[in-house]
This record gives C-alpha cells, sequence and structure tokens, in this order.
C-alpha cells in the first residue's frame, strides 16, 4: 500500500473519530452540562448540539423532569415527649443544571438529609396532639424550610409529604382507651340533653293541657250561669204571666202553674237515692185532686178580690151622684 493511501485512511479515521466528538444528543428532559478543559462553560438543551473536539467534553448529565425521593423512616421525639416514627416523600426539579451539577456535591443525598433534619425540628416542636391533626401543616411549614434552602442548588422542592406518622403501640393503645372514653363521654351528654328536652316537653304539654282545660270549664260555667239566668227569667216571667192570668180570673193557668211544681217535686223525690217512705197521692185522680183544691182556694181568693172591688165601686157612686 502507497504512503498517500495510509494517510488518507488515516484522516479518514480522525475526521470520523473529530466528527463523532463534536456531535452531542441531548434528549428530550435532559441537560449536559459542557466543560473546557474541567471548567464548566456552557449548559446544552435537547436536541442536536455540536462541542469542540479534545478542548470541550461533556460534563453532568442532568435529569430536568421533576423527580421523587423517599425520606427513610425515622424516630422523633415530640415536644410533650413522644417518641413517633414518620417517613415522607420530597418531589423537586432540577432548574439549573450548572447550579445543581457544580454547587453541591451529591444532589439527592443532600436533599435527604437537608428533609430529614427539617422534619425534626418542626415535628419535634409540637405536641403529639398537633402533629396527628395538622399534617397539611407540617408539610407547608416543611416545604418552605427545604425549597428555601435548596434553591442555591438551582432545583425547585415542589411538594413535601409525611406519608406515615406511627406512635408506639403502648401510645396507641392509650389513645384508643382516650378516644373511647371521649365518644362515652359524649354520648352520655347527648342522652342527658335528650332527657332534658323530653322533660320540658312533657312540662309544656301538661301546663298546655291544664290551661286548656281550666279555659274549657270557664267558658262551661259562664254557659251554665248564663243558662240559669235564662232560666230563671222565663220562670220569672212565666209566674208574671201566671199571676196576671189568676187576676184576670183564669183559673186554668193557675191549674197549670200548680200542677207542673207538684210533678217536679214528685220527680225529686223519686229521684232522691235515701230510703225513705213518702205517702202522697199517686194516683192520677189524687193529683188532679189536689190540684182541683187549689184551683177552689184560688176560686175563692178570686171571689173575695172581686167583692172587695165592687164594694168600692159601689162606695163611688153615690160620692159621684151629689
Amino acid at each position: 500500500m502507497e504512503l498517500s493511501s495510509i494517510f488518507a485512511i488515516a484522516f479518514l479515521v480522525l475526521g470520523i473519530v473529530i466528527v463523532f466528538k463534536a456531535v452531542v444528543v441531548v434528549p428530550q428532559g435532559w441537560n449536559f452540562t459542557i466543560e473546557r478543559f474541567g471548567r464548566f462553560t456552557r449548559t446544552f438543551s435537547p436536541g442536536l448540539q455540536l462541542i469542540t473536539p479534545f478542548i470541550e467534553n461533556v460534563g453532568t448529565k442532568m435529569n430536568m423532569m421533576e423527580q421523587v425521593l423517599d425520606v427513610p423512616s425515622q424516630e422523633i421525639i415530640t415536644k410533650d415527649n413522644a417518641m413517633v416514627t414518620v417517613d415522607g416523600v420530597v418531589f423537586y426539579q432540577v432548574l439549573d443544571a450548572g447550579k445543581a451539577a457544580y454547587e453541591v456535591r451529591g444532589l439527592e443525598l443532600a436533599i435527604l438529609n437537608l428533609t430529614m433534619t427539617n422534619i425534626r425540628t418542626v415535628m419535634g416542636s409540637m405536641d403529639l396532639d398537633e402533629l396527628l391533626s395538622q399534617r397539611d401543616a407540617i408539610n407547608a411549614r416543611l416545604l418552605t424550610v427545604v425549597d428555601e434552602a435548596t434553591n442555591p442548588w438551582g432545583i425547585k422542592v415542589t411538594r413535601i409529604e409525611i406519608k406515615d406518622i406511627s406512635p408506639p403501640r403502648d401510645l396507641v393503645e392509650a389513645m384508643g382507651r382516650q378516644m373511647k372514653a371521649e365518644r362515652l363521654k359524649r354520648a352520655e351528654i347527648l342522652e342527658a340533653e335528650g332527657d332534658r328536652q323530653s322533660s320540658i316537653l312533657r312540662a309544656e304539654g301538661d301546663k298546655q293541657s291544664q290551661i286548656l282545660k281550666a279555659e274549657g270549664e270557664r267558658e262551661a260555667a259562664f254557659r251554665e250561669a248564663e243558662a240559669r239566668e235564662r232560666l230563671a227569667e222565663a220562670e220569672a216571667k212565666a209566674t208574671t204571666m201566671v199571676s196576671e192570668a189568676i187576676a184576670k180570673g183564669d183559673v186554668q193557668a193557675i191549674n197549670y202553674f200548680v200542677a207542673q211544681k207538684y210533678i217536679e217535686a214528685i220527680s225529686s223525690f223519686a229521684a232522691s237515692p235515701n230510703e225513705k217512705l213518702v205517702l202522697m197521692p199517686l194516683e192520677a185522680s189524687g193529683v188532679i185532686g189536689a190540684i182541683g183544691g187549689i184551683a177552689e182556694l184560688a176560686k175563692s181568693a178570686l171571689a173575695d178580690s172581686k167583692a172587695a172591688v165592687a164594694e168600692t165601686r159601689a162606695a163611688r157612686i153615690p160620692n159621684s151622684g151629689e
């Protein structure tokens, strides 16, 4: 083989090597840092990029997608001296590949250690009750502190979540007994409140019933008095009419009046519950006879009245003639 052919092949191989060394393909979601003689110069974004062969080289291939880190379980002593086991997750994203590659060594390990330290700080300043009931507040405080601390590293911590908080077994049992006692207490309070409301409603019902009963009795008494008044007026009117009829000489009126009273008296005797012996004319003829006797008395009284009136008129006539 001639020397020129050897040089040609050598140049061809060198050209291929130079092209291979000069072309850099950056995949989507990644950034490459470029170093010149070991010094960071720039960052390549996704796509086809070119560098100076043998002078520049790719430094760090940085994943720019959001990533998640599992925070290992660790024991924490709370403010009220309760020991709990806590673990969590951290979501972060690299925003500046140069800072993430050269500002900190071991980015993931640094993020984990920083997060675990702040978890102990934040949760150690809280009581156990606050720890179990304010998980969102804990997450927010951790996110603020860790994101601010990692900002010089060119990353953004997007979320920190506490996955589990596990108190010791004896503490869990004590919390269960406390919760049971609280629920029993609440149930007894609700039951007592129900009894109280029931008693109040029954008393209100009794009160309303008595008021309505008194109003009914008052209304009944008022109507009974009104009825007696009407009856007395009717009896007075009947007596007046009978008296006027007697004065006019109507014997049947007094017969009717006396017979009515006689029958009412017999009805009262018959309805009396006491045992008694009464001698009276029970036959109809007896009653009529009694009425007739009374009527005769009325007639004689009426005749005497008429005679007195006639004598008065006779005494007046001579005086009028003079």
